[in-house]
């Protein structure tokens, strides 16, 4: 279900005055939020005489203790309709006393589960009422991030797997939530600023809903061969670019080392290219590169079979670019991005390669395999050496890489692997802006010499000592030509047991990003 994201302009959108709300009393919807604090209730005394002391009531009855994320939900009454309120409810939400972007995040999501799974279609949002203490010093920037991180949160509530409720299921057996709009109540001043952050707020839920329904497709549909349809396809309806190399075309180029990871299945490999060309003829594009692992048998190094299906989600780096690439289309950022997906299945049988193989990449250097598992950056070592040729300003690879990651960082933060200071801390502040974060791991030449070979140029595994750390070293060697950085998010893609599902992450970090370049 896709939710629609707007907002409405008010000349003051404050509450305080008699006209700020009366103004807000005549808007119309199913239910208007509003965030207080306990120290400034006394300033909702104009707008609680038009609810008839419905306010003071909840206060007497000791509902408005002004705890972060406290709700009391006030409904119209006969005094209200005498006042001539249109809202059929007031939501008002305790703000408690600190005001980082974590604690919004918290209040958001409580204040949201309380219209979620109702009779509640249309929300309306009073931005101002949900800004820090010193609202006169919010930055645009602050306020950017708040639209940003709440149209997410919105997003996540009302999210629901596959284009059609329950697709895969012969009886619906979860309610879709009824949300379906969602305003933000802004002042004139703040009235251009907030339309393009709500807009790209829009365009984050959108590309975050595709990685979402990318990553949760069973692999028998999402196949290479799908998400190569699936990129042809978003082509027709934006401005995205779309190349798409077959098994002839990617051998032609000599990607020997991700052939020898397609080689076992007999599903076909792709190579994606999506290119956005929204800056100038001669600018540096940013390039970002997807791991497209549809399925993860582990190849001849079979994985153990508990919780095998979770391996659909190996192609969850690729599933992020798509996401990333389609909000950018978008949005029509003015600037030059690309996506590139190399995308297989890594199965066991008798054309697979085999523990001991030696492969040549596209680079030239040759790799003894180890151990088939470590598939992922196989095809993404002749996928960075592929985006030599557009010169691009950056390079960040995503990739669903190592167990060793998720052992490391758990599944709060994506593992981040770069020596190129400039790039770390924008992707660290991009983490920090949507929440989705990443934790910057060492990257020490020392580590190449876990990955020495006897017979090539190297091995595809270091041992189990560091082995994020030796992943991302063994990709540096293929990425020494440009500014480049890696992201581990075995631990952040997707979750398991009762709430299992894709996250959309990390593209609300990559638009952040992109965003802010």
């Amino acid at each position: 279900m896709t939710i629609q994201f707007s907002t409405k302009v008010l000349p003051d959108s404050d509450f305080k005055g008699p006209k700020a709300a009366a103004a807000i009393c005549g808007l119309s919807g199913d239910c208007l939020i509003l965030g207080y604090r306990q120290s400034e209730l006394s300033q909702l005394q104009a707008l609680d005489d038009l609810l008839g002391g419905a306010i003071a009531q909840a206060r007497n009855l000791g509902d408005l203790d002004g705890k972060a994320g406290a709700c009391t939900l006030l409904r119209s009454n006969h005094a209200w309709a005498l006042s001539r309120v249109r809202l059929k409810r007031i939501l008002l939400v305790g703000l408690g006393d600190k005001e980082s972007l974590t604690d919004f995040a918290k209040i958001a999501r409580s204040a949201l589960k309380q219209v979620s799974g109702g009779a509640i279609e249309s929300v309306l949002w009073h931005t101002a009422s949900f800004l820090g203490k010193q609202k006169a010093n919010q930055s645009p920037v602050a306020l950017r991030e708040r639209v940003h991180l709440l149209a997410q949160i919105v997003g996540d509530q009302v999210y629901r797997f596959g284009v059609r409720q329950d697709q895969f299921k012969t009886k619906p057996v979860e309610k879709a939530d009824s949300l379906k709009e969602f305003t933000f109540i802004t002042s004139t001043k703040q009235a251009s600023l907030m339309k393009s952050a709500v807009r790209e707020g829009a365009a984050l839920v959108e590309g975050m809903n595709l990685t979402k329904d990318l990553g949760n497709l069973p692999p028998n549909v999402c196949t290479p061969t799908f998400l190569a349809h699936t990129a042809q396809n978003l082509s027709k309806k934006s401005s995205l670019k779309v190349q798409v190399f077959g098994e002839k075309q990617i051998e032609a180029l000599g990607m020997g080392s991700f052939l020898a990871v397609a080689k076992g299945s007999e599903t076909p490999p792709q190579f994606i290219i999506m290119r956005h060309d929204g800056g100038r003829a001669n600018e540096e594009p940013i390039v970002i590169v997807g791991k497209g692992i549809t399925f993860d048998t582990g190849g001849i190094s079979l994985k153990p079979g508990e919780a095998m299906d979770e391996m659909k989600y190996d192609m969850c780096g690729a599933a992020s670019v798509f996401g990333a690439m389609h909000a950018v289309s978008i949005l029509n950022l003015k600037k030059n991005v690309i996506g590139v997906v190399p995308t297989c299945e890594n199965m066991p049988s008798g054309r697979a390669t085999r523990p001991g193989d030696i492969v040549k990449s596209m680079s030239g250097q040759t790799i003894e395999v180890l151990n088939t598992d470590a598939e992922g950056r196989l095809i993404l070592c002749d996928a960075l050496t592929y985006v030599e040729r557009f010169k691009p300003k950056a390079v960040i690879d995503v990739a669903t890489l190592t167990g060793a990651c998720i052992i490391a960082l758990g599944h709060v933060h994506s593992g981040l692997f770069s020596d190129d200071e400039a790039l770390v801390k924008d992707l660290t502040k991009a983490g920090h802006q949507s929440l989705d974060t990443v934790w910057r791991l060492p990257l020490d030449a020392a580590y190449q010499e876990q990955l020495k070979s006897n017979f090539a140029d190297m091995a595809n595994i270091g041992g189990r000592p560091a082995g994020s750390v030796t992943a991302a070293c063994f990709l540096s060697r293929f990425a020494e030509k440009f500014r480049w950085a890696h992201l581990d998010i075995a631990g952040t893609a997707w979750k398991s047991g009762v709430a299992k599902g894709a996250t959309g992450r990390p593209v609300p970090l990559l638009l952040s990003f992109l965003l802010d370049q």
